[in-house]
């Protein structure tokens, strides 16, 4: 999780000193959706941090991961405050290749 985070870090900064502009949405699904956990993330600290100083920066959750789990731990699965949710976190990251993003795997 800290190398996915050192990764859009290091694209951002990329950009940056080229004068650019630049979105990175993290997509979150299976067992990457606890870097989006509240109550389990090693990363959220960081999560905030690049949140708040990176405006270009989006974290999604797959729906479809945090029913799973919420149904396998029977009881509600809380997200940090900066993870929004995705219907199907595969189909996210789908959509956004087909607008022309680049995926990159940490």
């Amino acid at each position: 999780m800290n190398l996915a985070l050192n990764k859009v870090s290091n694209a951002a900064r990329h950009y940056s000193e080229l004068g650019q502009k630049v979105e990175i949405e993290v997509v979150a699904f299976g067992p990457g959706l606890h870097m989006l956990r509240d109550d389990t993330s090693p990363v959220k600290t960081g999560i905030k941090s690049m949140s708040e100083s990176m405006p270009g920066l989006t974290f999604s959750a797959c729906r479809n991961t945090l029913e799973n789990m919420t149904k396998v731990e029977a009881k509600e699965v809380p997200l940090v405050s900066q993870a929004k949710v995705t219907e199907s976190g595969v189909v996210r990251l789908m959509e956004l290749q087909e607008r022309g993003w680049a995926y990159l795997r940490p």
